[in-house]
C-alpha cells in the first residue's frame, strides 16, 4: 500500500520554487509529476506566459466529478531584508512553516492534492475527481482559472461542483467558508479644464474643483445597506492626481480613481450607468469634459446555501469541532470564474499573514486541512 502524500512536505517543496507571478518556479511542473504518477491524467493547458495544469481521476461521466480548484502562483517578497527567513526556504520553527505562499496558497494547494491522492488510492470512487491549478491568480487572472474553464468547454470536460482552497479563516481554523463574492469595479476619470494662472482663477477651469465634486459625491453616496447574504456595498477613492509641481498654475487635467466592491443588489453595467450619469452632471454644471474608463474585475455571486455548503460545513466541524460562518467576505478569488461553470464554494486556512513578510502556517493547520479535504471527498462520494 502506498505511503499516505504528506501536505506539509509538499507544501514546502512548492514554497521551494519561486514562482512569483507569472513565473512557473516549477510549481506547476512538481504537481503535474507528482498527479500523473499517482493516476491521474494530467494535461498541461498554458496560456501566454501562464503555467496551467489540468488533472482528473476518472473517465467520462460515470458517476459524479467533484473539483478542487487553486493557485500556485504568489506575490513578490518585497523586502528580502525584512523576512528573518529565506522567503522560498520553507522554514520550520516552532511548529510554524514560513515562506511566500505558506498561507497563500500553496499550503491548500498541497492539502487538497495529497487528499486527492490518498483519497482515490483509499476507496476509487464511482465518479472523477479534477484538480484544477493555475499560475495566474495573483496576477491579471486572464490566462489562469479563465484559460482552464475555455479549455474545458472546448473538450467538454465537466466539473459538477467545486471548492477554491483559499485561505478563508480570519482568526480560527474552520470559522469560516465563502459562499459567494462581492464584485469588484474600478473607474478611472480624467477630467479636463482650462489651464491657467492661480492668481486669476476667472481666467482658467479647474479641472480639480469638479473632480472634488465628483469625488465627493460618489463616495457620499450610499450605494444600498446590504441584501440578504451580503453586506452593503462600498466605494472608496484610491487616488486623485494632477502630476502638477507648480504652486502658482491650475492645471489642465486632473485624474481620479474610485473602486466599488458591490452585491447582488447590483451589477457592473448598472452601477457603470450611475457612474456616468454622475459624470455627466459635472460636465454640465462645470463646463469640463470628463473621460470615464472601467475596468470589471468580477460580478457578485453568490452559491445558495444547500448541499455543498452542508458538506463543508459537516466536515469542517468533525475536524475542528467549530461550525463554519457562511460568509461573502473578502476581496475576489477565482471563485468568481468557477461560478460560471458550476456551483462553487471556497474554504481553507486562517489567512492572517498572507502577503506579509514572514508568512508562515502551522504545520498542524496543514495537517488538518488535508483531513477536511479527505472527508468532503468521502462524503461526495458516500465512501
Amino acid at each position: 500500500m502506498s505511503k499516505p502524500i504528506d501536505p506539509v512536505a509538499l507544501t514546502a517543496d512548492l514554497i521551494r520554487c519561486p514562482s512569483v507571478t507569472p513565473i512557473e518556479g516549477g510549481a506547476i511542473v512538481l504537481l503535474d509529476k507528482l498527479l500523473s504518477k499517482a493516476g491521474f491524467t494530467c494535461t498541461r493547458v498554458d496560456r501566454g506566459d501562464v503555467a496551467n495544469l489540468f488533472a482528473r481521476w476518472g473517465q467520462g461521466r460515470n458517476g459524479r466529478t467533484f473539483g478542487f480548484n487553486g493557485h500556485t502562483d504568489v506575490v513578490p517578497v518585497g523586502d528580502v531584508d525584512a523576512w528573518s527567513v529565506d522567503p522560498f526556504g520553507a522554514e520550520i520553527r516552532d511548529g510554524i512553516l514560513y515562506g511566500r505562499g505558506a498561507t497563500d496558497m500553496k499550503s491548500g494547494v498541497a492539502a487538497f492534492a495529497a487528499a486527492a491522492i490518498d483519497f482515490v488510492r483509499e476507496t476509487p470512487p464511482d465518479g472523477s475527481v479534477v484538480l484544477a491549478i493555475t499560475g495566474d491568480e495573483e496576477g491579471v487572472s486572464i490566462d489562469g482559472t479563465l484559460a482552464l474553464l475555455d479549455w474545458m468547454k472546448a473538450r467538454g470536460e465537466v466539473i459538477d461542483h467545486c471548492l477554491v482552497g483559499e485561505p478563508t479563516c480570519p482568526n480560527e481554523m474552520g470559522e469560516m467558508m465563502k459562499i459567494g463574492r462581492r464584485g469588484s469595479m474600478t473607474a478611472y476619470f480624467t477630467i479636463s479644464g482650462t489651464q491657467g494662472h492661480s492668481a486669476y482663477p476667472h481666467r482658467a477651469n479647474n479641472p480639480l474643483n469638479a473632480m472634488m465634486r465628483l469625488m465627493d459625491r460618489l463616495a457620499s453616496f450610499e450605494l444600498d445597506q446590504g441584501t440578504g447574504h451580503f453586506d452593503g456595498s462600498t466605494l472608496a477613492i484610491t487616488t486623485v492626481d494632477t502630476g502638477n509641481p507648480a504652486t502658482n498654475v491650475i492645471p489642465a487635467k486632473c485624474k481620479g480613481t474610485v473602486n466599488i466592491r458591490f452585491n447582488d443588489a447590483h451589477s457592473s453595467d448598472s452601477l457603470t450607468a450611475w457612474l456616468q450619469g454622475e459624470a455627466d452632471k459635472i460636465v454640465a454644471e462645470n463646463g469640463v469634459t470628463v473621460d470615464m474608463r472601467v475596468h470589471v474585475s468580477g460580478e457578485s455571486f453568490i452559491t445558495e446555501p444547500g448541499e455543498l455548503s452542508d458538506l463543508i460545513g459537516v466536515s469542517v466541524a468533525a475536524e475542528t469541532g467549530v461550525k463554519p460562518v457562511l460568509s461573502t467576505s473578502g476581496g475576489t478569488s477565482d471563485a468568481r470564474f468557477v461560478k460560471d461553470h458550476c456551483p462553487v464554494v471556497e474554504f481553507g486556512l486562517v489567512g492572517k499573514t498572507m502577503h506579509q513578510v514572514d508568512e508562515c502556517v502551522p504545520v498542524a493547520q496543514i495537517h488538518q486541512l488535508k483531513a477536511i479535504y479527505m472527508r468532503i471527498l468521502r462524503g461526495y462520494f458516500g465512501t
